[in-house]
């Protein structure tokens, strides 16, 4: 039995022996009197896939697959997002590992939070890379020797005995914490895994809604393009223009070691990055006095959508989360004020320092699809937008295309200026599902899918061709594979209230007092969860 075959077959065993059988939310559909193993690895009977894994089927499927690249991406702790290119943590990459990582392994996915959120700052930021030690430091830049967060971050309450960076990157971790939660609410509720990760979560939020309001109107503001996580988007073009950049011979990139150079971004782009990155870190990573402010849509809807996760944690602990749900619809107000313009039918990145929209379509602007009150008009508007020629969902482009097909800055291949990345299709897939556009939706899942297989789980793809750019066997492309499989077609919110995203979020939000969720639980109080998670543990899988 290889490794793989061991992993799943131990979380159907665990399964067992913990309680029910969990069962999906929503269960993978066969045709109907369909009966064998599907490609997706499940035993198939009748119209619905049992939820047991079928090891010999899965063996070649792309649930097999898939389940393969986390696997051999895996480091004992947490999983890199690719060997090569990026041999250490990822933040956001991990929020969405884990959320296809619970599929397989429960207990390992709530290791892969608990082991980033380890390493989190006493103000509450959880940095963009968890450092491995073991591995050298002329294997990427920046490297910890460049943050050097036990010196610079002490201030801020960075961990002495773990070296990260200094920046953040999108809050998807309450929602990824919820739905491994809802894997095996069992499991997650005897190893007391949302008790111990509430007070950081709430501190990571309260982090960026109070040291991050840089713009005064209540939304987050990112201070390096690598915090928002589309590092060389055009939509940064404007603001990084008034970035000195540093020397092309204070550095050297890693990057071009494992990329084509034509896939990466340019010399220039990198040299403000490093700049930026320098300069935060000489200020000892204090906020609000850099000359790059951004307020963004995408980070901004994923910090909502975190915050109607965290109302439901907050419930599931006792609490009513009618606080959390109301903190996530007045930002959703300002999202709306701040971002929205009408007459171009999505959301624009605001340049905090230089005043005004950036005009520069990127799909960073589509992601508000997420939100489960979001107006109806701006829906509306949002799918126009998505389907014409500017982003092409369902004609031209094969999957949603980083930036603007009709944009002179549109390039194909170049990482955020054009490709395709699957965690955003991931994302407009669960937003059109939420809102109703199941045929869309369909027609993204089966796309993503497809794609996915034939790219070997490229980390971004050319939107025409399905081309595969960058890193292969790229970690949160596998997650997301998994949990699409997990969904059948057809599907929409789920009447239990456990999808992703979902109306029943803001349920009792009549009764709104404004106070904290949980006594005692709305953060750390500038202390660390000193418990030894590591004694819970157990078992990884």
């Amino acid at each position: 039995m290889d490794r793989t075959t061991q992993l799943t077959a131990r979380h159907a065993h665990h399964r067992g022996r913990t309680g029910p059988p969990r069962t999906p939310a929503s269960p993978p559909v066969a045709e109907p009197g369909e009966i064998g193993s599907g490609r997706d690895g499940f035993t198939h009977v009748g119209a619905v896939v049992a939820d047991v894994y079928d090891p010999a089927a899965m063996a070649g499927s792309l649930h097999g697959r898939a389940a393969r690249v986390l696997e051999d991406n895996w480091t004992g702790m947490s999983t890199v997002p690719s060997r090569g290119l990026y041999p250490h943590q990822w933040s956001w990459d991990s929020a969405f590992i884990a959320i296809g990582l619970r599929h397989l392994s429960p207990l390992r996915a709530q290791t892969e939070l608990e082991t980033l959120l380890d390493a989190q700052w006493g103000d509450g930021r959880v940095p963009h890379i968890v450092f491995n030690p073991s591995v050298p430091l002329d294997a990427y830049f920046p490297s910890p020797d460049f943050w050097r967060s036990s010196t610079a971050g002490r201030a801020a309450g960075a961990p002495r005995t773990v070296q990260t960076s200094g920046i953040v990157q999108p809050p998807v971790h309450a929602l990824a914490a919820w739905l491994v939660h809802r894997a095996d609410p069992g499991l997650s509720r005897a190893r007391d895994f949302l008790p111990r990760l509430y007070p950081r979560l709430a501190a990571w939020h309260r982090y960026l809604l109070h040291r991050r309001d840089l713009g005064g109107g209540g939304l987050a503001s990112v201070v390096h393009p690598w915090e928002q996580g589309m590092d060389n988007s055009p939509c940064w073009d404007a603001p990084l223009a008034r970035v000195t950049p540093a020397p092309a011979r204070s550095f050297r990139r890693a990057d071009l070691h494992h990329g084509a150079p034509e896939d990466r971004p340019t010399d220039l782009d990198y040299g403000r990055y490093v700049r930026l990155a320098t300069d935060y870190r000489d200020r000892d990573y204090a906020d609000g006095y850099g000359d790059f402010a951004v307020e963004d849509p995408a980070f901004n809807a994923l910090l909502i959508a975190s915050e109607h996760a965290l109302a439901r944690i907050a419930k599931e602990l006792g609490a009513t989360g009618t606080a959390r749900h109301a903190r996530a619809e007045r930002l959703t107000a300002a999202l709306v004020d701040r971002l929205w313009d009408p007459a171009e039918g999505m959301f624009f990145c605001r340049d905090v320092r230089g005043g005004g929209l950036i005009p520069e379509r990127g799909v960073s602007g589509l992601i508000p699809l997420l939100l489960p009150t979001l107006p109806r008009d701006l829906t509306d508007a949002l799918l126009r937008t998505a389907g014409g020629p500017h982003f092409g969902l369902g004609g031209a482009a094969r999957l949603v295309p980083s930036y603007d097909l009709t944009g002179e800055a549109f390039d194909p291949h170049r990482y955020w200026r054009g490709p395709a990345w699957f965690n955003t299709a991931w994302l407009i897939e669960r937003g059109l599902r939420l809102h109703g556009e199941r045929e869309r939706a369909d027609a993204l899942r089966e796309a993503f899918l497809s794609t996915a297989a034939t790219s070997g789980f490229a980390e971004y793809v050319d939107p025409y061709t399905g081309e595969g750019c960058g890193a292969g066997d790229f970690s949160w492309t596998a997650a997301l594979t998994l949990d699409l499989l997990h969904q059948p077609p057809g599907h929409g919110v789920t009447p239990e209230g456990t999808g992703p995203f979902d109306m029943r979020d803001v349920e009792g939000m009549d009764d709104v007092n404004g106070v904290n969720d949980v006594d005692g639980m709305d953060g750390m109080d500038g202390k660390r969860d000193t418990r030894d998670m590591r004694d819970k543990r157990g078992d990884r899988g």
